[in-house]
């Protein structure tokens, strides 16, 4: 019986301490912090040397399809010995280790708050470090990226457009904020623009085209190119001819992407005004639909002359990559 009794006792003790465990999984504090700022943890000394340059230089970077430089991601750093507490409840942090036998990279979610996501970057010397910052910058930034998406999309969904003509014509659903309205309503067309003042507007553009308009070979970027400017010109024209087309002054950038599970092309470049004065970014993506044979493709684009225009950029990134293809 005094056997039974242990045996009893350590099982009781074991299930207190993983229910302690999983409460403090599940009672992590909420974190914090402006969209696409990171929290740098480094001692000051790397920070000033050679390994915060390359963090600057990686982080830092200026965004790709911008009329002017502005940065990926903005930063501030924290001493690592001043790391705990409210510090540690930032919802992207950059974690930088001098000292350990073996380099690595290491992403880690929701350690301290929720949601959270923390890059890890380890190192023996500064070189260790710098080479682990170029060999993984590229899969730090898709993690920090998708964190922030994910954030944006959830303050979106507070209050959302009824879009669901277009959504019933065009065949996907996406979450748009209530503050944009539609502005053209046709058959395969929808034009969805959100005022910033009298002048000002951040507007989207949704559409499809057939396969066979967009070729998967090195004229990909040209072809997508060819369809936006036909679209534009021809679905929202303005007055004496004048019509939108990308400026072939900034060369459009194109990457590969991921929406609804589904192969996408993203777009970024620069749009501009034939036959009159105006310009501004765009980011199209150009989502590959085999069940319908057809590319169905969100654009939006930015008007804002003498304002900074990342974090719009941003918002219409974040609410095309909420589509989801019926």
């Amino acid at each position: 019986m005094r056997a039974l009794y242990t045996v009893f006792i350590c099982v009781l003790l074991l299930a207190c301490g993983e229910t302690k465990e999983e409460n403090k999984k599940i009672y992590l504090p909420d974190s914090n912090g402006n969209l696409n700022n990171i929290s740098v943890v480094i001692d000051n000394q790397l920070w000033d040397g050679n390994v915060g340059e390359n963090v600057r230089d990686v982080f830092a970077a200026s965004l790709t399809g911008l009329p002017v430089d502005e940065p990926m991601f903005k930063m501030r750093q924290i001493p690592t010995q001043v790391f705990d507490g409210m510090t540690t409840r930032s919802r992207i942090i950059l974690k930088i280790e001098k000292g350990a036998d073996n380099a690595s990279t290491t992403i880690v979610n929701d350690m301290f708050a929720k949601p959270q996501t923390i890059a890890v970057v380890r190192g023996k010397n500064d070189g260790d470090i710098i080479a682990q910052l170029k060999q993984n910058k590229a899969k730090i930034i898709d993690a920090f990226n998708k964190e922030e998406v994910r954030q944006k999309q959830k303050r979106i969904n507070k209050s959302l457009l009824k879009d669901e003509v277009m959504e019933n014509k065009l065949g996907f659903t996406i979450d748009i904020p209530s503050v944009y309205k539609i502005g053209k309503d046709a058959e395969d067309f929808f034009w969805v623009r959100k005022s910033l003042s009298n002048t000002k507007t951040i507007d989207l553009m949704f559409y499809s085209v057939p396969m066979a308009a967009i070729s998967k070979s090195d004229s990909t970027i040209v072809d997508i190119v060819n369809v936006r400017n036909e679209v534009t010109k021809n679905q929202i024209p303005g007055e004496d001819g004048i019509y939108m087309a990308v400026d072939d002054a900034y060369a459009p950038a194109l990457f590969n992407s991921i929406i609804d599970n589904k192969p996408a092309y993203e777009v970024r470049g620069v749009w501009k005004m034939q036959g009159y004065t105006m310009a501004g970014p765009f980011i199209t993506y150009v989502i590959e639909d085999k069940v319908n044979k057809r590319y169905l493709i969100g654009d939006g684009y930015v008007y804002a002359p003498s304002l900074e225009k990342r974090d719009y950029v941003f918002e219409l990134e974040s609410i095309i990559k909420s589509i989801k293809i019926k």
